[in-house]
């Protein structure tokens, strides 16, 4: 279940979501520059457990390698098989409770799964907690946990630093059990997934880039560093436009542990998710066009009564045309841009009314959530 996925730097994406399970081919789509495939965590006893241990800095290639051989122990039997009708995805155990966390397209709209633990070829049955597309993660959990689940542990999203050695877990190509091995190769990147092929088309914020192979297959999987921490779960893979959607290898994103174990959670223990942790205007929007249809930017539709913008004077019909340094030429430049700053962050917003530029300081708020 792969979809094509847009960043804001100069990629395209494709979902490295599930791939077939009746042979080894994938289904996903593919995206923009290079484009990005979809690929959960988990915790210690409990839920979210987190970690912010340093990452080990082995000294040779026999300690490497040593290195690499205790985490795939310490941490692939957490990693689980997701099957979803005809389609295979990946997941992680969250905690000994049976609760898995995994990316919302993997899940699709299904509600009834099978699930494969790495340490076992017995199928258990397992159902939807909650799903939360906007962030692109959703929970199911086991009908009948066996004894000796492993929940795996969260390591710090903010201590995760470029060239950071990685290792990518999962179920590629309904291969169970895989591992492939990278670099972290950048963080903080913002990445929009298209709609379709099971991706519900959310702009995630703050993703970890990885040079780990990810593959169809690999969504919901986990990236880990080599304490054995999760720093991600697998989501994205990026796909060359030029090529018809051929894999861009080297170019994979994965949601960071803090999104995930902050959304986990809240499914769990709410079934749903009250605090989104994502900026938002308070504005309903739409793409705007100017008279040689050209994107011309984003324009206000409503206005959230109380809401950051409406603090600070937007009104409907205003077009906005900027925030902060970032050009906005369509509702999707602005929903990339929001979700690159979080709750509180104080921005400027350029915007046209009755063809006159203006500008407004604006606190943002917060996504309202269902």
């Amino acid at each position: 279940m792969l979809a094509p996925v847009a960043v804001s730097v100069a990629v395209a994406l494709a979902l490295a979501g599930c791939s077939s399970s009746s042979s080894s081919s994938s289904s996903s789509p593919s995206s923009a520059p290079p484009s990005a495939q979809s690929a959960g965590t988990g915790s210690g006893s409990g839920t979210g457990q987190t970690s912010s241990a340093p990452t080990a800095q082995p000294g040779g290639p026999n300690q490497l390698q040593d290195a690499y051989q205790r985490v795939i122990a310490n941490v692939l039997p957490s990693v689980v098989q997701i099957t979803t009708g005809e389609s295979l995805g990946s997941g992680i155990v969250y905690d000994d409770k049976g609760d898995i966390v995994t990316n919302a397209h993997v899940v699709g709209t299904a509600t009834t799964f099978t699930v494969t633990l790495a340490n076992s070829s017995t199928p258990l049955d397992a159902s939807l907690v909650a799903s939360y597309p906007d962030s692109d993660l959703a929970v199911i959990r086991l009908g009948s946990p066996p004894g000796g689940l492993k929940p795996a542990v969260f390591g710090d999203s903010g201590k995760v630093q470029l060239g950071q050695i990685t290792l990518a877990m999962g179920s590629p190509l309904g291969l169970s059990s895989s591992v492939t091995q990278g670099i972290v190769s950048a963080t903080g990147r913002t990445v929009s997934e298209p709609q379709g092929g099971g991706s519900p088309g959310a702009t995630i914020g703050n993703m970890v880039q990885t040079s780990a192979a990810i593959n169809p297959g690999n969504s919901g999987g986990a990236l880990v560093n080599l304490d054995s921490q999760v720093i991600g779960i697998n989501t994205l893979a990026a796909t060359e436009p030029q090529s018809n959607g051929a894999a861009a290898p080297g170019i994979g994103f994965a949601i960071p542990a803090s999104t995930i174990t902050s959304i986990a959670d809240q499914l769990i223990k709410q079934g749903k998710v009250t605090n989104s942790g994502r900026a938002a205007l308070g504005v309903v929007a739409r793409s705007s066009f100017n008279q040689q249809f050209q994107p011309a930017g984003a324009v206000v539709v409503s206005v959230t009564p109380g809401g950051a913008a409406a603090a600070a004077g937007l009104q409907a019909g205003d077009v906005i045309t900027k925030l902060g340094d970032t050009p906005i030429d369509s509702l999707n430049a602005l929903t990339t841009a929001l979700a690159s700053l979080t709750p509180g962050s104080k921005v400027t917003v350029t915007y046209t009314r009755d063809g006159t530029s203006r500008t407004a300081d604006v606190t943002l708020g917060t996504l309202a959530t269902p």
